[in-house]
């Protein structure tokens, strides 16, 4: 796996940072007259977030909240509460904000639990100019150091990846909710090395730098592996036309997470998924489970339709081959 963003971020960086184009030409160049240096740019293009926005409906969110800046390696992180009772973290995705989750803020208030959003390093309004997953890890563990004893952690894509590292790393959890989360981060940097016609030696030469700055093994943060030895229930929501991350990662993540339930929608996509009430609804009844709740929220129909679906209930059965094709061999 990965320490890198979200794969839309192998177009998104590029977009606002420097034309496709140039940088095709300038890897082109520097591959072979100064790889160094190229391995440089393609670091500083990989884990540059796109340029923070925030909608007026966030800002408006947010502001209801109570704001408090928490300080996680020498980054000022801003993070926002609600709420009284068993905490539960928010952790939004590559280039998102926290407010990004909103929906799921007021139905885990009336279940009786204190909600905490932030925004990650180098996001929305928390310090810093770069980031990866592997600081959104550390960012996600500062933030519930803070925020208290965690009941559960509700994450959208990258956040999802970061959760299962931060678990790994400490991070206590009773319950974890992954929407649209990843199985295989590394495809993106192969994607990014892809469009922009990055030497593969370059490549080799930007995981060392990233390795070095980091302090961790690109080989230790695969997500499939990381979820086998992972104990915390898991829920995945995931939709089938997922243009950024496919459904396949959530079936792959799903069958290698012991226990981990799918729910599959459909017409949602990587982001609107966050704010169909049914999906909601769903991801705070598992999440209350265990507080003498009621169990997991009955699907609508049209999700519940879902569970009827020939096709889905085959690439169910396909689920475990996913993750055996992802999941490294073992000789």
């Amino acid at each position: 796996m990965s320490v890198a963003p979200d794969g839309p971020q192998a177009r998104t960086n590029v977009r606002y940072l420097m034309g496709e184009r140039v940088a095709r030409a300038g890897f082109a160049l520097l591959g072979r007259s100064a790889p160094g240096l190229a391995a440089w740019l393609a670091d500083r293009l990989f884990f540059t977030p796109p340029p923070r926005r925030r909608s007026r409906r966030i800002e408006a969110f947010l502001a209801t909240g109570r704001r408090r800046e928490v300080n996680v390696g020498g980054a000022a992180l801003a993070t926002w509460r609600w709420g009284a009772g068993p905490v539960v973290l928010l952790a939004h995705g590559w280039g998102g904000v926290g407010g990004q989750l909103s929906s799921f803020v007021e139905p885990l208030v009336a279940r009786g639990f204190s909600v905490v959003a932030f925004d990650a390093p180098g996001h929305g309004r928390s310090g810093g100019r770069r980031s990866s997953l592997v600081e959104f890890a550390r960012a996600l563990r500062g933030v519930a150091d803070a925020a208290g004893a965690v009941h559960a952690v509700i994450a959208h894509s990258l956040g999802g990846a970061a959760t299962a590292l931060a678990l790994r790393d400490g991070l206590s959890a009773r319950r974890a909710v992954f929407v649209a989360a990843p199985a295989d981060p590394e495809a993106w940097t192969r994607e990014f090395a892809r469009r922009l016609g990055v030497p593969a030696p370059v490549m080799d030469r930007m995981r060392s730098r990233v390795e070095s700055r980091l302090g961790i093994r690109w080989s230790e943060l695969r997500v499939l592996t990381l979820a086998r030895s992972i104990e915390t229930p898991l829920f995945l929501v995931h939709d089938r036309g997922d243009a950024e991350v496919p459904w396949e990662d959530g079936a792959a993540l799903a069958a290698a997470w012991p226990g981990a339930r799918l729910l599959t929608t459909t017409g949602l996509g990587h982001r609107r998924i966050l704010r169909e009430p049914s999906v909601v609804a769903a991801a705070v009844g598992f999440v209350a489970e265990g507080r003498d709740e009621p169990a997991l929220a009955e699907p609508n129909a049209r999700l519940e339709a879902e569970l009827f679906d020939r096709d889905l209930r085959w690439r169910r059965r396909a689920a475990p081959v996913l993750a055996a094709r992802l999941l490294p061999q073992h000789g």
